[in-house]
């Protein structure tokens, strides 16, 4: 079932600020989901366009609310926002990404995105391709561990991939609650409130749907398709992404360090710097955010601005 909560969109307000969409302009948002960004974008100034991306196909109905009420104002395309130079004819004011997986996908279990809804074992965003159920069925243990710890940062990877081997030597694992029934017979649920499924979940999810590698593709397209002065706007809900932002931004811009802390910056001789960091550190989520919307918890907002070309 779909979540009966309206869909609140994570950091909106500094989003919008960092965007700096008050004075018109294209703007490119990577993940559509429920249209939260694109919405405040167009509605924060009527000459403002947005060529949203998004593969789940479940988002074609809102698409379609958008047309009707936006006009030509609003362009939709339903692929991987790594994909943002093939749709492209004209430069950007403006770049914002929402990473992960969206609540809407969370809150319906039929997806398999989570480990608290019992539901078939899939993980897919784009519906296509490759599930989870076939990932934890077919792969041998040490490519399980590896995926695991990889993507999940899990240090008991050897053990759930053990135990997921084990499994399914008797039945195939077909659903969300028997991988999280796996996962608590070998790491009991911590006493903090979390739960130990949540890594290897998040670990398959990113493994199925190639989001590091998206992400970092899409970073490298945003430096061709932003005018100068174009803004990349990210957010962020996990170490893995943040990580890859964050050195993504300070490898393309003055911040990059020096190699050798003794030697004169010779690293960045001859290199040009192709955007200029707003934030030294990510912006969080405020308390009365937090109030409202907890999932945004530990969300990171981390924004550079395009330099001029040389």
């Amino acid at each position: 079932m779909m979540d009966k909560q309206p869909h609140i969109p994570v950091l909106l307000k500094p989003v919008l600020t960092y965007l700096n969409c008050q004075k018109g302009g294209v703007y490119v948002d990577g993940t559509f989901g429920a249209g939260g960004y694109t919405r405040a974008i167009l509605e924060s100034c009527r000459h403002n366009r947005v060529i949203a991306f998004d593969r789940d196909p479940t988002v074609l109905p809102t698409v379609q609310k958008f047309r009707t009420e936006f006009g030509k104002r609003f362009v939709f395309n339903a692929d991987c926002f790594s994909a943002v130079e093939t749709y492209l004819t004209e430069k950007a004011d403006g770049f914002v990404l929402d990473l992960g997986v969206s609540s809407m996908q969370i809150d319906q279990p039929e997806r398999g995105f989570s480990f608290r809804f019992d539901g078939p074992l899939d993980m897919r965003m784009s519906c296509q391709g490759q599930s989870a159920q076939e990932v934890v069925n077919t792969y041998n243990e040490k490519d399980l561990a590896d995926i695991l710890f990889q993507y999940g940062e899990e240090k008991a990877s050897r053990r759930i991939a053990h135990a997921i081997i084990t499994y399914r030597i008797h039945t195939p694992i077909k659903t969300t609650g028997e991988l999280a029934t796996i996962i608590h017979q070998v790491m009991p649920k911590p006493c903090d409130g979390s739960d130990s499924a949540m890594r290897t979940f998040q670990a398959l999810r990113i493994f199925i749907n190639d989001e590091l590698g998206e992400l970092e593709r899409t970073l490298h397209s945003s430096i061709r398709i932003l005018k100068p002065q174009g803004r990349l706007v990210v957010v962020t809900f996990h170490s893995l992404e943040d990580r890859i932002v964050k050195n993504f931004m300070i490898q393309h811009s003055s911040l990059r360090p020096n190699e050798n802390r003794h030697a004169a910056p010779m690293s960045c001789v001859g290199v040009q710097n192709e955007f200029r960091v707003l934030t030294r550190k990510p912006i969080r989520a405020d308390e009365v955010e937090l109030q409202l919307n907890p999932r945004a918890h530990s969300a990171k907002l981390r924004c550079s601005v395009r330099e001029e070309d040389a």
